[in-house]
């Protein structure tokens, strides 16, 4: 190879390191650093003395509480954003919807897989609140009570349908490619078989879906399980999960342990990398199939 070539190629080289250096360089100082300070700052005591005990406080009955009402509602908005979505993803692709209808609804879902925080808490309690639009409506022009069945916006049930807002266009965005890999031979192989349309999907098509569906959810749990902005807009401090919690640590208020907030969020890293690695294993199993 020539000397022109071979400098040709490393000015090239050059140049596409530069082209993702800037990506490179946020990643590193708003995610990478971060965690790892987070990670170190969990063994640390407020002096600077290694502990264990930030740790051990983790498995407190107060602590495990909140992990335990944190992972109810990621598990209950996942699945339920699984199950609509999916069924939302089938009608588009599968289900002879007009194309204006897939598009209409996908370009929803874009905007509203990205719709939380502040905004979103005020629009469900403008509503679905004590005085919100839809419990006024039921109450006047139907004399039903919405509020007197127990139900509440600022409650795990209302924190999870508001979850599910974002969490339905997330999962039709996702599993719609999944369904468009599904080729028309395999289920004309199934027919020419005998095969039924039930025993098409059970036998065939969710077999080949499982991975992605499955993956999906766990990406939605990662999701749901790391939001805050929404659930302290929302609920406040009336409800008690992990983000809130480790806002509550981390900012100052009179049980402030800046560490302890660490220790937390060295929790929610585990539990949500946990999750992030099952959906990369599932969704990489998922694209065997799809080429």
């Amino acid at each position: 190879m020539s000397t022109a070539s071979t400098s040709f190629i490393d000015r090239k080289t050059v140049v596409d390191w530069l082209g993702i250096a800037p990506f490179m360089i946020f990643a590193l100082m708003f995610l990478v650093v971060p965690t790892l300070y987070l990670v170190t700052g969990a063994f640390f005591t407020p002096d600077g003395d290694f502990t264990f005990k930030n740790i051990a406080d983790l498995f407190t009955p107060s602590i495990l509480s909140a992990y335990w009402i944190s992972i109810k509602v990621s598990v209950a908005s996942s699945i339920g954003g699984a199950l609509i979505g999916f069924f939302l993803a089938w009608a588009i692709v599968l289900g002879g919807l007009p194309s204006w209808i897939r598009s209409g609804l996908l370009t929803f879902s874009g905007v509203a897989s990205n719709f939380a925080g502040v905004p979103l808490a005020f629009s469900f309690l403008a509503t679905l609140g004590r005085t919100g639009l839809v419990t006024v409506l039921l109450r006047d022009w139907f004399g039903f009570n919405l509020y007197g069945t127990g139900f509440n916006i600022l409650s795990f049930f209302g924190l999870t349908i508001t979850y599910m807002f974002f969490q339905i266009p997330l999962m039709v965005l996702i599993l719609t490619p999944a369904l468009d890999g599904m080729k028309k031979e395999w289920r004309e192989a199934s027919e020419i078989l005998g095969a039924s349309t039930w025993q098409y999907w059970r036998m065939v098509a969710l077999p080949i879906l499982w991975p992605s569906l499955m993956g999906t959810t766990l990406l939605l749990f990662a999701n749901a399980f790391g939001a805050i902005a929404t659930a302290y807009a929302l609920t406040g401090s009336s409800l008690n999960i992990v983000p809130i919690l480790l806002y509550a640590q981390i900012r100052g208020d009179v049980l402030h342990n800046a560490n302890l907030g660490y220790a937390l969020a060295l929790g929610m890293i585990v539990i949500t990398g946990i999750s992030n690695i099952l959906y990369i294993l599932l969704r990489m199993r998922a694209e065997r199939w799809q080429k």
